[in-house]
């Protein structure tokens, strides 16, 4: 539901008056004002619903341009979206207003191998951008598991990040340069195409991860990798969480750390023996899935050498290194229970927090702790490597019981996640799922200079607001 107490300054609705100007802005099928219309834009992956009052569809810079130049004038909110594929609320019109939609523009620009470099517009699939550069030989290394349908521009408005992060880093790492919009319909341009720079403010990494609030993106420039020629991977299961996590800490420590390390905890196994047709060890408590990526010449060594460390910790089971024709079957323990999750719950409660590498035991034991002090089922896994873990309430919405232990379950979680030195979010960012707790995490006076740094950027308060922010 729409909020009722905006955290920034008032915000206006919108008028027949502002559709009559937006209509003499943009052609008519780049509005949608109908009902079914702008239902399409009020969801996403939160299952939270915020209907906006109308939904445009850009197709250049200059059009985004002339639409905040419009909105800005008339105080009206602006909510910038991608594919909706976020978890927490991010790309939803918490005050109405209107829902800029970038899904029109989505040309790849250019190619620049010999530079290796990619410039793209906001719209592009990651999936799709993954697909013209495989012919390269390149890639663009943010691999969140959306890839099939989320866009670049969310991508950066969220600082996306996926298993590869523990190799290759997130989003803001693979960012050159960016050009966007302020809210008085302002272009600027930041960074370039180079890898080096230190010319002024970085406002390329301040744009990104600041969820629309800032600015919109209408074109990036991206930095891209060699694509991996090989591929090997391996899974090993272990009879206590404890023993799982110092084998990642090990691996991290290893000549070539593998490319991607996730992490399965003992309730996520059990729900795959009841659930499933995969056999898993009765004794196991805890599973790693690994993988290795790098030339053909060198891929085979790298394997051996991170089987070898998890050898040392004394696995229950342990597969050799197989190539990713097989991959399906070994790593299917992953692909596997997002489904099954999504069939025993009405809803998932999905928390994106990170813990240090050395404290991931610890954060699974106290989860663990407050799912039984709370009976409600909690499920863990996610990207061990770097420490960042999806923890999962699977609740039923409809049982008001349940529900009101929901909100206390996550204070606990995220007090012991500061406790351990993490961060609240990975991967998924703010939005307004965590913006009450986002002082916990950051401090007062460094809130009050982000406040500050919002209103220089956007000093009425347009550019989705509601989100990051505590509501005051």
């Amino acid at each position: 539901m729409p909020d009722s107490n905006p955290s920034q300054n008032a915000v206006s609705p919108v008028t027949s008056g502002f559709l009559d100007r937006l209509a003499g802005i943009l052609n008519p099928g780049q509005i949608l004002s109908s009902k079914a219309q702008r239902e399409a834009y009020a969801w996403d992956n939160t299952g939270i619903r915020a209907i906006p009052d109308c939904v445009v569809l850009a197709q250049s810079s200059t059009e985004v341009a002339k639409v905040l130049r419009l909105c800005n004038e008339m105080a009206v909110p602006v909510i910038p979206r991608g594919a909706g594929t976020g978890n927490v609320g991010g790309a939803l019109a918490a005050y109405g207003g209107v829902v800029l939609s970038t899904q029109r523009m989505n040309k790849i620009v250019e190619i620049a191998n010999n530079d290796r470099l990619a410039v793209v517009e906001p719209g592009v699939i990651n999936g799709d951008l993954q697909t013209a550069l495989s012919g390269y030989g390149l890639f663009w290394p943010p691999d969140p598991s959306s890839s099939r349908s989320c866009t670049i521009g969310g991508n950066i408005a969220m600082c996306a990040a996926g298993p590869g992060a523990v190799r290759f880093g997130v989003t803001r790492d693979w960012v050159l340069g960016l050009q966007a919009v302020l809210a008085d319909g302002t272009v600027i341009n930041t960074g370039g195409r180079t890898s080096k720079g230190v010319v002024g403010y970085d406002l390329t990494r301040l744009l990104i991860g600041s969820e629309g609030t800032l600015a919109v993106v209408t074109q990036a420039t991206l930095k891209l990798a060699p694509k991996p020629q090989a591929r090997r991977l391996s899974r090993a299961v272990f009879s206590s969480v404890q023993d799982a996590t110092k084998a990642v800490a090990k691996l991290m420590t290893v000549g070539s750390p593998p490319s991607a390390i996730e992490f399965l905890d003992g309730a996520s196994l059990n729900l795959l023996r009841n659930e499933s047709d995969l056999l898993i060890h009765e004794d196991g408590c805890a599973m790693l899935l690994l993988e290795v990526a790098g030339t053909a010449a060198d891929v085979e060594s790298q394997a051996q050498e991170v089987n070898s460390c998890i050898a040392t910790f004394s696995p229950l089971e342990q597969t050799p290194p197989v190539g990713i024709e097989e991959a399906q079957e070994v790593w299917a323990a992953r692909y596997e229970l997002s489904p099954i999750l999504k069939k025993l719950a009405p809803k998932r409660v999905n928390e994106d927090v990170v813990v240090p590498v050395s404290k991931l035991n610890l954060l699974i034991e106290g989860v663990e702790e407050i799912a039984t002090e709370i009976d409600i089922p909690i499920i863990n896994f996610g990207h061990a490597g770097n420490g960042n873990i999806h923890v999962n309430l699977l609740v039923d919405p409809d049982d008001p019981v349940i529900m009101a232990k929901v909100k206390p379950a996550l204070g606990r979680i995220f007090k012991l996640v500061l406790q351990l030195g993490g961060s609240l979010s990975g991967e998924h960012g703010v939005g307004t799922q965590k913006r009450d707790y986002i002082e916990w995490e950051v401090g007062d006076d460094s809130l009050k200079l982000q406040r500050n740094i919002k209103g220089v950027f956007d000093p009425k308060g347009i550019m989705n607001p509601g989100k990051i922010f505590p509501n005051v």
